[in-house]
């Protein structure tokens, strides 16, 4: 039996919900992603929790995940448009806090 969201805002609650999502999304606002940036970014993180959360993000379709092939190789996160198109939502609910 497939759950009846009551609220608009829900749908938002729960893609940004989980350890360092908010914290990740909100960051990804500011500029392009990189992971170890984010490790000492985000007090009491580590690999495993960042790397989970990074791909959920991804597959909710609010992070691209861009190779970088110039030397040193490297990977960086940015929103996507459905991303980019929940900023003001986003913003609003930081603001009610």
């Amino acid at each position: 039996m497939e759950e009846i969201e009551t609220c608009p805002a829900q749908r938002l609650l729960k893609m940004l919900s989980g350890k360092w999502k908010a914290e990740i999304f909100r960051l990804a606002t500011e500029s392009p992603l990189r992971f170890n940036n984010l490790l000492r970014q985000i007090q009491g993180s580590n690999k495993q929790s960042l790397a989970t959360a990074l791909k959920e993000l991804e597959e909710e379709g609010l992070l691209e995940k861009i190779t970088i092939k110039l030397k040193p190789l490297h990977i960086e996160y940015n929103l996507t448009e459905k991303g980019k198109a929940l900023i003001p939502v986003f913003q609003q609910l930081e603001g009610l806090a």
